[in-house]
C-alpha cells in the first residue's frame, strides 16, 4: 500500500517502524511462548499510535483507517501477533468515533484512551453461540442508575492485559438475541474468570483466553446507539479493512523472504536462472492481488462514510465480505509459494527464510469470523440484491 500523504506528514510511519522493529526483535519469542507481545504494545504506548484514531478535539490525531490499516501491515511484517492486537484495539476505537460523539461520558472516554493511551479490547464472541457477533444470549440490566452484566465470553483477546473492554449483550432480559448494544467497561468495573486457554496455532501472542465476564458499571457507558447500526456502520467494516493490512503484512514479509532466497542463489549462479525465480514472479503477482483488493476496500469505505444508508447497505456489505474472503484466502496461497521457493530453508526454524510462523499465523484468516458464516451471509444478501460489477466504484 502506498503511504498517504498525512501519514507522511505526521511522522507516523517513523513511529511505527520504531514500535515495528521492537515486535520484530520478539515475534520468535512472543509465537514460541504464546506470551502476550508486552514489549510490542509498551511500544505503542511509548510512541502514542493507540490513540491516533480518536479525533483532534478529543486529544487525538483523526487518523482514517486508512492510514492505519497501513500500519497494521506494517507491524504485520514484523510480528503478526503484535499486528493484531493493534488492528483489534482501532477495530473497537472505531466504533466510538463512529458512534460515542454524541455521549459525554464516551467522549471522556476516548479523551482518556489518546491521554492514558488506553488498550481496549473486545468481547463478541459467546458460550452457545460461537463467532455469531450479531446474537447474544446474555443480557444487560439495567437498574437505575448503573449496569450489570454477566457473560461467558468463549475469547477476549489480550483480554487479561486490557484497560477496558467493550461488550455486547441483548440490550435488555427481553430482547430478541439480536437486539444489542454495546458497553464499555473500564478494568476497574469487571473481573474476569478464566474458562478456556488459548493454546493454538498461529496468533499465540494474541492470548485470546475464554473468560467469565462479570461487569458493574453506570449506565451511561452503554453505547447510545443500536450495535445493528455500529456493526453494520463501522464494526464489521473496519474488521475486515484492518485485518486484511495485518494479512497483508504477513504475505509482505513472506515474499520479501523468498526474494532474498532466490537473489542469493543468483549470486551463487550468475549464469544460469534461479530455482524458484518463476514461482517468485507467481507470487508477486499474487502480493499485488491482494494490495489491489484492501485499498479497493479501504477506498470503498472512505467513501461510503459521509452516508449512512450507504454504509448500512446490502451492496457495501457484499463489497466488505468479499475483501475479506479474498484477502483471508489468497495470503495462503502467497505464503505457500514463498514456502516452495525457500525450500527447506523455509520450513525450518531459525533460517533467516523460516516460514513457519507466517504460515500458522496466515491459517487463522479464514476463522477470524468464519469463512463459511460470511460466505453464507453474502449468499443470502445475493439473493435479493444485484452486485455492483462497474469499474468506475
Amino acid at each position: 500500500m502506498n503511504f498517504p500523504v498525512k501519514i507522511m506528514q505526521g511522522g507516523l510511519v517513523a513511529r511505527v517502524a520504531r514500535v515495528a522493529e521492537i515486535a520484530s526483535r520478539h515475534a520468535d519469542a512472543v509465537d514460541a511462548e504464546g506470551r502476550f507481545p508486552r514489549e510490542a504494545v509498551d511500544a505503542m504506548k511509548a510512541e502514542r499510535l493507540l490513540g491516533i484514531q480518536v479525533p483532534h478535539d478529543l486529544g487525538g490525531e483523526s487518523a482514517s483507517i486508512t492510514e492505519i490499516a497501513e500500519l497494521c501491515s506494517m507491524l504485520g511484517q514484523a510480528c503478526a501477533a503484535s499486528a493484531m492486537v493493534f488492528a483489534m484495539h482501532h477495530i473497537k476505537l472505531s466504533s466510538l468515533v463512529e458512534h460515542g460523539a454524541d455521549s459525554q461520558w464516551h467522549c471522556d472516554f476516548m479523551r482518556n484512551i489518546a491521554a492514558e493511551q488506553l488498550l481496549i479490547a473486545s468481547a463478541t464472541t459467546e458460550g452457545g453461540i460461537g463467532g455469531n457477533l450479531r446474537n447474544s444470549i446474555c443480557a444487560v440490566e439495567v437498574d437505575g442508575g448503573t449496569c450489570r452484566l454477566e457473560k461467558d465470553a468463549t475469547v477476549i483477546s489480550y483480554g487479561s492485559h486490557a484497560d477496558a473492554i467493550l461488550i455486547t449483550s441483548r440490550a435488555h432480559a427481553q430482547a430478541a438475541s439480536s437486539d444489542q448494544v454495546l458497553t464499555a467497561f473500564l478494568k476497574d468495573q469487571y473481573t474476569l474468570e478464566r474458562t478456556h486457554v488459548w493454546n493454538t496455532l498461529g496468533m499465540r501472542g494474541t492470548c485470546s483466553d475464554g473468560f467469565l465476564f462479570k461487569g458493574q458499571a453506570p449506565a451511561h457507558q452503554v453505547l447510545p446507539k443500536p450495535f445493528a447500526e455500529i456493526a453494520a456502520q463501522s464494526m464489521l467494516a473496519s474488521s475486515h479493512l484492518l485485518w486484511s493490512g495485518v494479512w497483508y503484512g504477513i504475505a509482505v514479509d513472506a515474499v520479501a523472504r523468498a526474494q532474498a532466497f532466490v537473489r542469493a542463489a543468483a549470486r551463487r549462479a550468475p549464469d544460469a536462472q534461479p530455482p524458484g525465480a518463476l514461482r517468485l514472479a507467481e507470487v508477486s503477482n499474487l502480493l499485488q492481488m491482494v494490495k489491489s483488493n484492501v485499498v479497493a476496500g479501504l477506498k470503498a469505505y472512505e467513501h461510503a462514510k459521509a452516508d449512512p444508508d450507504r454504509l448500512s447497505s446490502m451492496g457495501f456489505a457484499v463489497a466488505m465480505n468479499n475483501v475479506k474472503i479474498a484477502s483471508s484466502e489468497t495470503i495462503l496461497e502467497i505464503v505457500n509459494h514463498a514456502m516452495l521457493i525457500c525450500g527447506i530453508m523455509g520450513y525450518k526454524n531459525g533460517t533467516p527464510f523460516s516460514l513457519g510462523r507466517h504460515l500458522r499465523d496466515a491459517h487463522s484468516a479464514q476463522l477470524m469470523i468464519s469463512n463459511d458464516r460470511i460466505l453464507g451471509n453474502t449468499s443470502s444478501m445475493l439473493l435479493v440484491h444485484k452486485q455492483d460489477t462497474s469499474l468506475l466504484g
